[in-house]
C-alpha cells in the first residue's frame, strides 16, 4: 500500500517542532493539573493533612507514568523509526500491541493496588494523622488507574501520527471536567476527599474514551485485526525504547518514597513535625511537575522528528532538531525557575491554610528545591534524546544515574548530616551534577553523528 509521504522529513524543523511541542506541552500541563487541582480543592475543604494524604498516595501515580510512559514513549520511538526506515507493516504492529499492552497492565496495577492499599499506604509514608485520608483518596482513585494509564500511554502515538492537537484536546476535556466536579463534590456535596477522588476518575475516564476512539482515525497507517494480537518481538522493542522513561519514573518513585519516609522521620526531630514537612514536600514536588511537564511535551515533540530522520539517515535536521530544542527547553526552564523563586509564598498559599512554621518551612523548601531548575531543562532534554534515536540503553543510564546514583545518595548523606536542613539542600546539589554527566555522553554522541555523517556522504 502507498503512503502519504511523512512530513517529519521534509517539512521547516521550527514549523514541525512547534505543531508537535505545543500541543504536547499543553496537554501535559494540563494533566499534571489534575493532581495540583485536586490539591487545591483539598488544602481549602480538607486542611494540609488532606495535601499531606495526596502526597502519600502520590507513588500510585508515579508507577503508572512509569509504565504508561514506558510503552507510549517506547511505541512512538518504534513507529518512527519504522515509518523513516518505510516499514509500515512493522509501525502498524507496534502501535497495536501497545493499545492491548496499555489496556492489560491498567487492569492489572488496578487489581494489585485494590488489594495491597494499606501496607503500601504504610510504605509511602504515611503518619498515623494522614492514614485514614490517603486510604480513603487512593481506594477511590486506583479505579481510574486504566483510564490514566491508557492516556499517557496512548498519547505519545496519537502525536507520533501528527495529531498533537487531538492528544491535547482530549486531555484539556477531562482537565476542565475535573476542575468543574472538584468543588462541586468537595463543597456542594459535602463529600470531602473522596470528592476530590472520584472528580478524577470521571475525568481520566472520559479522556482515555476519547483517545481510544482514534484509533480508527491513524493516518499513517491503517490498522488491521491481526495488529491488536499481542507480539512479544514487538513488547520487547517497546520496553527497550521506553526503558528509558520507564527507568526515570521508577527512579522517582523511589526517590519519593525515600523522600516521604525522610520528611517524617527527620521532620519528627525538628521543630516542624512530620505532617508539615510531608505536606510541603507534595506540594513542591507537584508544582515541579507542571515544569517537568512542560519540558516532556517538548521532548515528546522532539521525539517523533529526531526518531524519523535518525531513522532516515537525515543527520543534519536530527542536530537541527535537538539544539533548537535545547534552546527553548533552557527559556522555558529559566522563566518557570524565576517565577517559583519570586512568589513561593503566593504559591504555598493556594494549597489552603496553615500555621507560621507550615508557610516558613513551605518558602524555603521551594526556594532551595528548584535553585538550579534552570539547567534542569537541558538534562531531561538530553536523556530523552538517546531513545529517540534507538540508543535506548544511554538514555536508561543517565536516567537511573539522575535519581538513584546521584539524588538519592546525596539526599541520604545529607538528612544524615544536616537533618530536615539537608533534604532542602539535596536536590540542587544533584542537580549540578546530573547536568555534568549528561553534557559528557551528549558531546560524545554528536561526535559519533558526525562520523556516520562523514561515511554517509562518502557512500
Amino acid at each position: 500500500m502507498t503512503t502519504i509521504e511523512n512530513p517529519m522529513g521534509t517539512q521547516p524543523i521550527k514549523k514541525l517542532l512547534m505543531q508537535l511541542a505545543i500541543p504536547a506541552m499543553i496537554a501535559n500541563v494540563v494533566n499534571a493539573l489534575y493532581n495540583i487541582v485536586d490539591q487545591i480543592f483539598i488544602g481549602q475543604g480538607v486542611g494540609y493533612l488532606g495535601n499531606a494524604a495526596t502526597n502519600i498516595a502520590f507513588p500510585i501515580t508515579t508507577i503508572c507514568l512509569a509504565l504508561g510512559l514506558m510503552t507510549g514513549v517506547g511505541a512512538a520511538s518504534n513507529f518512527n523509526l519504522e515509518l523513516g526506515r518505510k516499514e509500515v507493516e512493522k509501525a502498524r504492529r507496534i502501535a497495536g500491541t501497545a493499545v492491548v499492552q496499555l489496556i492489560v497492565m491498567g487492569i492489572a496495577v488496578c487489581l494489585l493496588v485494590q488489594i495491597f492499599l494499606a501496607p503500601l499506604m504504610q510504605l509511602f509514608g504515611a503518619t498515623d494523622q494522614i492514614f485514614d485520608y490517603a486510604m480513603e483518596y487512593s481506594r477511590i482513585t486506583a479505579y481510574g488507574i486504566p483510564f490514566f494509564l491508557f492516556s499517557t500511554g496512548f498519547n505519545p502515538l496519537v502525536r507520533s501520527d501528527g495529531r498533537a492537537t487531538f492528544s491535547m484536546m482530549a486531555i484539556i476535556v477531562g482537565a476542565i471536567l475535573n476542575t468543574v466536579l472538584d468543588p462541586i463534590f468537595i463543597f456542594v456535596f459535602q463529600m470531602g476527599i473522596a470528592g476530590a477522588a472520584w472528580a478524577t476518575v470521571l475525568s481520566q475516564m472520559i479522556s482515555a474514551l476519547l483517545l481510544f476512539s482514534y484509533i480508527p482515525k491513524f493516518r499513517s497507517v491503517k490498522f488491521q485485526w491481526e495488529d491488536f494480537l499481542p507480539h512479544m518481538k514487538q513488547v520487547e522493542a517497546i520496553a527497550a525504547l521506553g526503558l528509558t522513561s520507564f527507568i526515570f519514573q521508577i527512579s522517582a518513585l523511589i526517590v519519593q518514597i525515600v523522600s516521604n519516609n525522610l520528611l517524617k522521620t527527620y521532620g519528627a526531630m525538628s521543630i516542624y513535625g512530620s505532617e508539615i514537612p510531608i505536606a510541603v514536600g507534595g506540594i513542591v514536588s507537584k508544582v515541579f511537575v507542571i515544569f517537568i511537564a512542560l519540558i516532556i511535551g517538548m521532548t515528546q515533540g522532539v521525539q517523533p522528528i529526531v526518531g524519523y530522520n535518525y531513522g532516515a539517515k537525515y543527520y543534519e535536521r536530527v542536530r537541527q532538531t535537538i539544539f533548537l530544542a535545547l534552546k527553548i527547553g533552557f527559556v522555558l526552564s529559566f522563566v518557570t525557575w524565576a517565577v517559583f523563586e519570586i512568589f513561593p509564598l503566593q504559591i504555598i498559599e493556594l494549597f489552603g491554610n496553615g500555621n507560621d512554621l507550615y508557610f516558613e518551612f513551605g518558602v524555603r523548601y521551594m526556594r532551595y528545591f528548584m535553585m538550579f531548575l534552570f539547567i534542569n531543562g537541558i538534562t531531561i532534554l538530553i536523556t530523552t534524546f538517546f531513545p529517540a534515536i534507538g540508543k535506548a540503553k544511554t538514555g536508561a543510564f543517565l536516567s537511573l544515574a539522575r535519581q538513584l546514583l546521584i539524588l538519592l545518595p546525596v539526599m541520604l548523606l545529607m538528612t544524615y548530616i544536616f537533618g530536615i536542613e539537608g533534604m532542602i539542600f539535596a536536590t540542587p546539589v544533584s542537580d549540578v551534577i546530573a547536568l555534568l554527566l549528561c553534557v559528557y555522553f551528549f558531546k560524545r554522541e554528536l561526535h559519533d553523528i558526525h562520523m556516520k555523517e562523514e561515511v554517509s556522504l562518502t557512500k
